[in-house]
């Protein structure tokens, strides 16, 4: 099985992006999305590791990844598998679960495993319906409502504590908040010490603590995430999206991208 990734972005949903791919050789090293993340492996073994615990994902199991989880996932002994995905952007989430609910709904869900086959079957064959046609039909619409209302009523909310030895919870806000806001500027860890009254050491100790990632590795990702973001915009220029993200070079950026997603920018880009 040789490594094939695609993505296409569903216009009549904005905010879901549908991935399917083969994975022979590429591995996804611990990272992490802005989005919720929802995959269904339809042949061979995927194993995953967060939480810190090791899993397999398989047919009949499905992976929920929450904005801000960080997980891996490579072959079960290194052999090929084939993952489904749906990335779906938590505004989208909380209007279909407040038209469901009728309340407002509020996206705080933690990472899980779910062993579901029903379920994971209907996701299959949703995923394959938008796949296969150009405008999302009333039936496709119905069946992405249900299925959702069933897949977060199995979900446990999330629990935010702090982890000892790691950045405490307003620390951490803090740290997310400034890089979102200086993206497109150069980061330094001191500014970001300086953020936490820490000196430079403390700050990469407690930082690593937390996340599990470099402060260096967890930039990247969320300038790549944030890229993505931009690139689900019809008509978007590669190179506007990459200095806007904080890549200076745009052959860093290609680069940085296809090792994160498989694709080139390119191949992620909203047609």
């Amino acid at each position: 099985m040789q490594d094939r990734i695609e993505y296409q972005h569903v216009n009549d949903m904005p905010g879901l992006v549908l991935g399917d791919g083969c994975y022979s050789e590429f591995r996804f090293e611990p990272h992490y999305h802005l989005d919720y993340h929802i995959g269904l492996v339809i042949d061979g073994v995927q194993r995953q590791r967060f939480q810190g615990q090791s899993v397999l994902l398989g047919q009949g199991r499905i992976s929920v990844m929450p904005p801000g989880e960080i997980h891996d996932g490579h072959g079960e002994h290194n052999e090929s598998y084939r993952m489904k995905t749906f990335r779906l952007a938590p505004k989208l989430l909380c209007d279909d679960m407040s038209d469901v609910s009728g309340l407002t709904f509020n996206p705080e869900l933690a990472g899980d495993m779910l062993e579901s086959p029903r379920l994971a079957d209907g996701l299959l064959r949703l995923h394959g319906s938008v796949l296969r046609g150009r405008d999302v039909s009333l039936g496709t619409e119905s069946l992405w409502l249900e299925l959702l209302a069933v897949l977060i009523s199995q979900l446990q909310p999330v629990s935010f504590t702090e982890i000892k030895g790691g950045l405490s919870n307003q620390h951490w806000q803090w740290v997310k908040e400034y890089c979102d806001a200086h993206l497109a500027e150069k980061i330094k860890l001191e500014q970001l010490a300086v953020l936490c009254g820490l000196s430079r050491f403390q700050f990469l100790r407690r930082f690593e603590r937390t996340t599990g990632l470099t402060p260096h590795v967890w930039l990247i990702r969320l300038r790549l995430e944030r890229a993505c973001l931009l690139l689900s915009a019809p008509g978007v220029s590669i190179a506007g999206v990459s200095q806007s993200v904080g890549f200076y070079d745009q052959s860093h950026f290609n680069r940085a991208f296809k090792q994160a997603y498989g694709v080139a920018p390119s191949g992620y880009v909203n047609q």
